[in-house]
């Protein structure tokens, strides 16, 4: 098998087929690179449909405490948690938060991911809000990987307001601003997201906020039914959400609900165990025909770049098979952010990314738990080599 880079420049797959067909259609056509895959793998680049990536100050030393036996909400109500990356955050500069983001998306792109949603959220005020976006604007223009963008103020309730001022500051002011940056081009926003949660925002004022964002021309992605049942599943099936993260605590009707409406499922491997949490439940919500899709949940409190080891995690914990894992780390994430049609599958008029692993099994990406390292030979964006690993080449 070959791999043709050609001088196309829409970085869209042009054919798809056997080797001979291939040379044939294409006899007098001239490629800027060919790369042999004879006795490796070429398998859709990775999707991650879920992070946290843009922050200042880490939390290493509250890793310690959830060894301890801190529980996560132990750690947010003592002002840890995600109002200790808020305070820091707010304090960075934005050239200081784009250098430690682009550090972390190329981390990304070398354990294979090509698209990924990145989410606001730790500012909680309009201004670092703001901030975060423009940052994750910047890296959409200047680096080689897929950006889907995801407004996330409603992360947490700001120190000084309750909820419901919280809700009313979000409706009144934020989603405003984000609707007149989008239409000046300034900042273009994705999803819409709330963390629906016991002691964070209610049912009532997520439904607010996420219909407030619906009607700006956002896709509703939230976080629901994480550590609380809070029956966020059965409200975003009910609001048409393209997708529902963690769902640990999702009722038997809540799956029902996703699965009627086509709400993606992204399921959070990484963060159950880290947090010691109950597992959420792939296999019902695969044999209840739930769209389900995978994320890292890269943040202060999950850090962990690598899809394939989030597969790895899924197919241990969340029984799920290698199929299953491999299809929602591509298709079925890119599905989540609204993008199966462009990405997700090596299918002819997508987006040409792929990644080439140094093995004839496809199943090593997944077997080898944390062997992305040395696995993973190419990771090709758009038609473009964005990432060679000269220890798998031997440069």
């Amino acid at each position: 098998m070959r791999l043709g880079l050609s001088s196309y420049r829409d970085g869209c797959i042009k054919a798809v087929g056997p080797v001979d067909a291939i040379r044939r259609q294409f006899s007098e056509t001239s490629f800027e690179k060919i790369i042999d895959c004879s006795g490796k793998c070429v398998l859709p680049g990775l999707v991650d449909a879920h992070t946290h990536p843009v922050w200042a100050g880490d939390r290493v030393h509250e890793f310690a405490m959830k060894l301890a036996g801190a529980s996560y909400m132990d750690i947010h109500q003592a002002g840890g948690g995600i109002h200790f990356t808020v305070e820091h955050t707010q304090k960075a500069s934005e050239e200081e938060l784009f250098n430690t983001f682009k550090h972390r998306l190329l981390r990304m792109i070398r354990a294979g991911t090509t698209l990924v949603e990145c989410k606001s959220g730790y500012g909680l005020n309009l201004e670092t809000e703001l901030k975060m976006l423009r940052v994750i604007e910047r890296a959409k223009r200047l680096l080689d990987i897929s950006i889907s963008s995801t407004y996330c103020g409603a992360h947490s309730v700001p120190k000084g307001k309750n909820v419901t001022e919280a809700t009313d500051d979000i409706i009144n002011n934020h989603l405003p601003k984000l609707k007149e940056l989008d239409l000046s081009g300034e900042i273009h926003v994705n999803n819409i997201d709330v963390f629906c949660e016991k002691g964070v925002f209610d049912l009532n004022s997520t439904r607010r906020i996420l219909q407030a964002g619906k009607d700006i021309g956002l896709r509703i992605n939230f976080h629901g039914d994480e550590l609380h049942p809070m029956k966020a599943a059965e409200l975003g099936a009910e609001l048409g959400a393209q997708a529902i993260s963690h769902l640990e605590e999702i009722s038997d009707e809540g799956i029902a609900a996703m699965a009627k409406a086509k709400c993606a499922a992204v399921l959070l491997p990484t963060t159950a165990y880290m947090l010691r949490l109950k597992q959420p439940q792939a296999r019902k919500m695969l044999q209840e025909g739930v769209i389900v899709a995978l994320g890292s949940d890269f943040n202060p409190n999950a850090y962990c770049f690598s899809m394939p080891m989030v597969m790895h995690l899924a197919c241990v914990n969340m029984k799920m098979s290698m199929n299953e894992a491999l299809a929602a780390a591509t298709i079925n994430a890119a599905y989540a952010l609204g993008r199966s049609h462009t990405h997700g599958s090596i299918e002819i008029g997508k987006q040409g990314n792929f990644i080439v692993i140094n093995s004839s099994r496809w199943e090593h990406l997944i077997y080898q738990f944390g062997g992305h390292q040395e696995l993973i030979e190419y990771v090709i964006v758009k038609g473009k080599v964005v990432y060679k690993n000269e220890r798998v080449m031997g440069y």
